[in-house]
């Protein structure tokens, strides 16, 4: 499957009741364009992520159907945890039911880069069930420890003797599917280190590899990819396109700039991102700063079970204040900050929100005139737009087709990004 651009960009953080770690994927150039300033101490590029809603949130109705399908992601010692985490992450956006087992005495594993991941139960607990597709994450010595499993091999021969989905990434092609005899005589692909270990006339250099019922990918920068491929074929291209579209959260209440607020959703949701606007207020309806009534998707407590992988600001006032004192929406903050996936605002609410929640620390950026005095760090105070790293701010009503544009231009590109202003007839960049 061709994946989506914007997927292998992505910042996501994949979240269940026993296992959390964070991956990281960068985006595209510094430089985006007149008027711009960019950072240029930091490589650490604004970022994308990637994640709807994780295993804390209510399970969609799609998720529930009797379409669900049942997953088994096997972890070991060793095991590459971005490639684990990916999988699980973006086949559980999709609605699957996704279950972790350890092949080792504990459910606690010590992944590669010693993230500790906590699986859903033993190996030994899976043999009686049946399931559309098993997949292995790489890494070493992760991969043989998964090899070595006994019960993983008779569970994934038993997959493939019935027709069912399987597959692999980076080591454990070679290390594990190649050893079993499971890719006897099928085209596949897995991480550089391992390929002469593969049938040699069949390798492929593919990032992702189908080959009926087996699908193998290269490693850690293919996952997306690869989870992708597998979405497709569990459920359809349509379903694999909605997932890979990035989340972007939106909070509104009563007092926001209306203008700056739809400019930003128009914008994005141009771009086929995927926006969720949250009221802050006990209510979906908020009346704006200029009494324009604006109706949002879900209040903010729903809408923070889901991670996200941008979270922006609108700004106007009493709304900015009104955002800075909602608890749930400066926990889902610091949260992102500290993840350091994506986070930005305009006009007030980079000095009322994020300056005062101390989100601004070692950060450039800026905010409305009328507010910038409030920011510790001056030095890009009077310009359009401030991305520095995963922050991007802005000044005002003004400039809010700039700073929706710079976010589509982060996310999908320079080309993307002209070709949506084209279309509402503003210059850019």
């Amino acid at each position: 499957m061709a994946c989506n651009a914007n997927m292998m960009h992505m910042l996501g953080v994949c979240r269940t009741a026993r296992l959390t770690s964070s991956i990281a994927l960068p985006l595209g150039a510094d430089k985006i364009g007149r008027g711009f300033y960019t950072s240029l101490s930091s490589r650490v590029k604004f970022t994308r992520k990637i994640c709807a809603s994780l295993a804390q949130a209510k399970p969609s109705a799609s998720g529930m159907a009797s379409t669900q399908k049942k997953v088994l992601v096997p972890i070991g010692f060793g095991t590459e945890e971005m490639e684990a985490v990916i999988l699980i992450d973006v086949l559980r956006r999709a609605g699957s039911d996704v279950t972790v087992a350890s092949v080792e005495t504990d459910l606690q594993i010590e992944a590669s880069r010693r993230v500790k991941l906590v699986a859903d139960r033993p190996i030994s607990a899976c043999t009686e069930e049946m399931f559309d597709l098993i997949v292995l994450p790489g890494g070493m010595p992760g991969s043989s420890r998964l090899r070595d499993s006994e019960i993983l091999e008779n569970i994934t021969k038993r997959q493939a003797a019935d027709g069912r989905l399987y597959g692999a990434i980076c080591a454990a092609p070679a290390v594990a599917l190649e050893t079993w005899g499971l890719l006897k005589g099928l085209r596949a692909t897995c991480h550089p280190s391992f390929i002469d270990k593969l049938s040699s006339s069949l390798t492929v250099g593919s990032r992702v590899q189908k080959d009926g019922i087996v699908t193998t990918s290269r490693g850690p920068g293919t996952a997306i990819e690869f989870a992708l491929s597998f979405i497709e074929q569990l459920y359809g291209k349509e379903k694999a396109e909605e997932v890979a579209k990035p989340m972007v959260l939106v909070p509104i209440a009563n007092g926001s700039e209306e203008m700056e607020a739809v400019i930003i959703i128009d914008v994005l949701r141009r771009a086929n991102i995927h926006v969720v606007v949250a009221s802050v207020e006990e209510t979906l309806e908020i009346v704006a700063s200029r009494k324009v009534k604006i109706v949002a998707d879900k209040l903010i407590e729903e809408a923070a079970t889901s991670a996200y992988d941008l979270i922006v600001l609108p700004g106007g006032m009493p709304g900015a204040e009104r955002l800075s004192n909602t608890q749930s929406l400066t926990k889902l903050l610091r949260e992102q900050a500290e993840s350091k996936k994506a986070y930005g605002a305009i006009c007030a609410s980079p000095a009322v929100v994020l300056e005062a929640h101390g989100l601004l620390k070692e950060k450039k950026a800026t905010a409305h005139p009328a507010f910038s005095q409030k920011l510790a760090d001056q030095s890009a105070a009077d310009t359009r737009v401030v991305i520095d790293g995963n922050l991007i701010t802005s000044r005002g009503p003004g400039t809010a087709m700039e700073f929706a544009l710079a976010i589509v231009e982060k996310i999908f590109g320079q080309e993307k990004a002209i070709s949506i202003a084209e279309a509402m007839v503003f210059p850019y960049p």
